[in-house]
């Protein structure tokens, strides 16, 4: 199938497998749809039984995390994350300070939509120091701990691909984010894996074993090439080269049997109508994943 083709039907080499993953495990992530509203996003999933969504926080801030709360629930689907947190490094206190309170923000709105996960994408060095911004990421999340705590929210620390490391996140392998989660207790703070940013590394399934009951998230997309843009080359599952269900059996035998998260950065998945999209989705998590 030719690069982020949208055309409905399974990929060549993957064959579903009726009951094997069900439907209440789909999460439409907003960001699949970035040029939709929430109101749309939830009906869209609703009208088509993806019984999860997860929260972006620009879109909710379009609509209030009241709002937001009502229509969710009127329409009966859940949140299964809220993105993002993170970004902690900064260039001065006052700013690194600020940030925390942005993060304090981020999971009253997680705790309000009833989500279990605040996904943390961590943040770059504000200068070439990626050294100082590695601690004050790990700082950061420690004065943002016992918060998250009180409110029942957990923190997924979600390693990115090192081609996001100088503006997105100096945390890029699995490795990493498990060691960083392993310094704060097991019920507050985890992992979350998604396929786009850990299918190349060498040590993936080592990895994924070792991080063994600390994964709370994980998401599924797919890697195109050629690669033209990396922030959006995601594509449908099963339009590129990630092995999508071996990463899958891998995570789940970690214990992880919550929500699987579509999220794809792409322009023209995110021109297609959600009446085509939701339901090419659901069709590619069953066939693909």
């Amino acid at each position: 199938m030719s690069r982020g083709s949208l055309t409905p039907g399974a990929s060549p080499g993957f064959t579903e497998s009726p009951g094997s993953l069900p439907i209440s495990r789909l999460s439409f992530n907003q960001i699949t749809a970035e040029r939709a509203s929430l109101k749309e996003v939830v009906d869209a999933c609703a009208r088509h039984g993806v019984p999860y969504v997860a929260v972006w926080r620009h879109k909710l801030a379009e609509v209030g995390v009241k709002a937001a709360a009502c229509l969710l629930r009127d329409a009966g689907v859940r949140v299964s994350s809220v993105c993002r947190g993170g970004m902690f490094p900064a260039a001065t206190g006052e700013e690194r300070a600020a940030r925390i309170e942005d993060n304090r923000r981020a999971v009253d709105e997680a705790a309000a939509l009833g989500a279990g996960v605040l996904v943390l994408v961590c943040g770059a060095a504000p200068d070439k120091d990626i050294a100082a911004a590695r601690r004050m990421v790990a700082d950061g999340i420690a004065a943002l701990v016992p918060y998250a705590r009180e409110r029942g929210v957990r923190l997924g620390i979600e390693p990115m691909h090192p081609g996001f490391a100088a503006d997105r996140s100096c945390i890029t392998t699995l490795q990493e984010a498990r060691c960083l989660a392993e310094r704060f207790d097991l019920s507050t703070v985890g992992v979350v894996a998604d396929v786009y940013h850990i299918w190349w590394d060498p040590e993936l399934y080592d990895q994924l074993a070792r991080a063994a009951g600390r994964l709370v998230g994980f998401h599924v997309s797919d890697w195109l090439v050629p690669v033209r843009d990396i922030l959006m080359n995601r594509g449908m599952m099963g339009d590129g080269v990630i092995e999508l269900r071996r990463i899958r059996e891998a995570v789940e035998r970690t214990g992880y049997a919550g929500p699987i998260e579509v999220e794809i950065f792409n322009h023209g998945v995110w021109d297609t109508p959600l009446d085509i999209l939701v339901p090419l989705v659901k069709e590619r998590y069953l066939a693909c994943v």
